[in-house]
């Protein structure tokens, strides 16, 4: 059974989505960053760059256990280790790739620091990087959008791919972003196609909070 290090934030959503979709049995570990619990020495030897989230799977490469950080290695490694939602020819791949990259590096970090400096007090300190952020949070949902369109997925055809998975766990927090997804029509129906997957729903379900913070 693979050990999920997580909590309950978007990175975390994208794996427990993924391992219900593939059917893999796992077991989350609560790792409370509101407590500093990443910087714990246990979670630092699977997680060197204390963030979450982590897997250990115990069945890896050879069947030796294996631990992988960072949401979208873990994301390649379940789709390596199922051969699912990656398509298996390199053309096939190559969208897969860049949609995944354009999350990780993309929407993700830049709503990431809309979310942080919402919570900064100060007007006056807040005020420029909250809006440099938010035109690219804008911009980069904008890019989604149209990609969307005419699209039942981001990258595949067929069924979703990884990449799906790792940008459903960003729009899921759309309103913490301050975006209107009814000004986004693609991104609206895509996003409302994906959470009706009853994989999606159990992923979204699954605790990752202490009982005593849920």
């Amino acid at each position: 059974m693979i050990g999920l290090y997580s909590f309950d934030t978007p990175n975390g959503r994208k794996i427990t989505v993924c391992l219900e979709e593939m059917g893999l049995p796992y077991r989350v570990h609560v790792v409370d960053i509101t407590k500093g619990e990443q910087f714990a020495p246990e979670f630092l030897r699977i997680a060197p760059n204390n963030r979450i989230p982590a897997i250990v799977d115990p069945d890896g490469p050879g069947g030796a256990p294996v631990s992988v950080f960072e949401s979208g290695a873990i994301l390649l490694y379940l789709a390596e280790k199922t051969g699912r939602f990656m398509p298996r020819d390199l053309a096939g791949r190559i969208p897969v790739w860049e949609w995944l990259m354009w999350q990780v590096g993309g929407l993700g970090p830049m709503p990431g620091q809309v979310h942080a400096y919402l919570l900064v007090e100060d007007e006056a300190a807040r005020a420029h990087p909250l809006e440099r952020y938010q035109k690219e949070t804008n911009r980069l949902y904008g890019v989604l959008d149209r990609r969307l369109a005419g699209r039942e997925f981001v990258a595949t055809e067929g069924e979703p791919s990884i990449a799906d998975f790792a940008i459903l766990g960003w729009v899921w927090r759309h309103q913490r972003h301050r975006v209107d997804l009814a000004a986004l029509p693609a991104v609206q129906a895509g996003y409302g196609r994906m959470m009706a997957r009853p994989a999606v729903a159990r992923g979204f379900s699954v605790r990752m909070r202490h009982p005593e913070a849920a």
